[in-house]
């Protein structure tokens, strides 16, 4: 794997391939201090009442030992073959029966 890391001027904050091997990362999982909106970073802060195990989740925002290592994006193959010849419809004759109403 040969990976050129480009960017310049960006040492002063820590990057994931400062601690992990990486190989083609976007910008924002080689820099995870750029994220921002999580729960821990809103101001005021949200009542204790109304915090749930979800929200405890996504409370705070990724660091660099919790981003991927590897970055591999899906193609858009499928999704252009798809526009080119539209969805599939059943022209079939409907034989069941419809459900009743309350």
């Amino acid at each position: 794997m040969d990976c050129n890391d480009l960017s310049e001027g960006l040492d002063v904050v820590p990057k994931t391939s400062d601690f992990y091997r990486t190989c083609k990362l976007p910008k924002r999982f080689e820099y995870p201090s750029w994220f921002y909106g999580y729960g821990i970073q809103r101001q005021p802060s949200e009542h204790p009442f109304y915090r749930t195990t979800s929200s405890d989740y996504g409370r705070y925002a990724p660091t660099i030992h919790s981003v991927p290592t590897s970055f591999f994006p899906n193609n858009q193959e499928f999704t252009k073959a798809l526009a080119k010849t539209g969805m599939y419809r059943n022209y079939s004759l409907n034989t069941g029966l419809d459900p009743t109403p309350y």
